[in-house]
């Protein structure tokens, strides 16, 4: 039975939500890395203003305010910038979850993850303010890292047609192994950010070796203490060399693990599975990690250019989506529409 065109219209939403919160992931990314997390240190306005040019007008006045944090015009922009999509990204979940309640009546429309997403969009804007307020604490920049793929997979599964059939019985050991999959990709965009947060990807500046060495000297001691206290200005980072080649040589160890998990995945998912979509999914899937890695060594070898920084980030949100993707297509349903919450 094929969908309504009310529900047409939901999944073109819910697109074009999924890419503007690609949009979001990748731009907080490139603040991050230009350093302009804490550009303006106020919330949700800049300097209490809504544009940074109106600060430039009393940036002596601005300045004497905030003498820990004198005004940049550039880092304030990109940080507003970032703000502002944010904002709009907001909008139009909430015109999505109000969109679900419109057509509810229709019994192929999810009615719950719209406004799951709606809640996860309030935890985002919290974890964001205090991104700011507790001046880039770690944990709370990989939570937010963490909440904004969350966002961006919820919106994506909206977003796609389910197949209307039964799951194969020769597919539901790729399934579990998918699920798998993807805890074990999470885990390790988890270290990505717990790398990127403790101004660690620079740690070690050779590839495949660290510093000339295959075990480094390292301090795991302090690489992953999560919670330090309040009052500490993270930018730039607080850790000692050691405890940051600690925390990059686990990411990059991470990622020789994620990928062959991904590589069997995609293997399973070609051999067993029963559809096109299916099979499209897993070589989506192969694409986005060849081109992660490619650009994760590149990354090294050319010594963090901001560019593959942002791109390394863009690619792990395409690889997070082409997992989602797969499962969405590993996990249909027939066509009662009974499983609204998956839908």
């Amino acid at each position: 039975m094929p969908s309504s065109p009310r529900l047409k219209w939901f999944r073109r939403l819910a697109t074009l939500a999924a890419v503007l919160c690609a949009i979001v992931v990748v731009v907080g990314a490139w603040v991050r890395l230009t350093n302009a997390g804490l550009g303006c240190p106020d919330w949700p306005g800049c300097y209490g203003q809504v544009h940074p040019a109106q600060v430039v007008e009393r940036v002596g006045e601005v300045n004497a305010a905030y003498p820990d944090r004198p005004f940049e015009y550039q880092k304030a922009l990109n940080e507003m910038v970032h703000r502002y999509i944010v904002g709009a990204l907001g909008l139009v979940i909430l015109g999505l979850a109000a969109f679900s309640f419109w057509n509810r009546r229709d019994p192929a429309q999810p009615r719950i993850l719209p406004w799951v997403v709606v809640a996860l969009v309030i935890l985002q804007a919290a974890l964001g303010m205090w991104t700011v307020t507790l001046l880039l604490k770690p944990l709370i920049v990989t939570l937010h890292l963490l909440g904004g793929l969350s966002t961006l997979s919820l919106l994506w599964w909206l977003a796609l047609q389910p197949e209307r059939r039964d799951l194969k019985a020769a597919e539901r050991p790729v399934r579990r192994l998918a699920i798998a999959a993807m805890v074990v990709l999470i885990l390790q965009v988890s270290l990505g950010g717990w790398t990127s947060t403790n101004y660690s990807a620079a740690a070690c500046a050779d590839f495949p070796a660290c510093h000339g060495q295959w075990w480094p000297n390292m301090d795991f001691a302090n690489a992953f203490v999560l919670w330090r206290g309040l009052g500490i200005d993270y930018e730039g980072g607080v850790l000692d060399a050691p405890a940051r080649v600690a925390i990059h040589y686990t990411h990059r160890l991470g990622a020789y693990l994620t990928a062959l998990v991904l590589l069997l995945l995609v293997i399973g998912a070609w051999r067993r599975g029963q559809t096109v979509l299916t099979r499209g999914a897993a070589t989506a899937v192969l694409i986005a990690l060849a081109l992660q890695l490619t650009i994760g060594m590149n990354l090294i070898w050319q010594g963090w250019p901001l560019s593959l920084g942002t791109l390394h980030n863009a690619g792990a949100a395409a690889l997070v989506l082409a997992m989602v993707t797969l499962l969405r297509y590993l996990s249909p349903r027939p066509d009662s529409g009974a499983i609204r919450l998956r839908s």
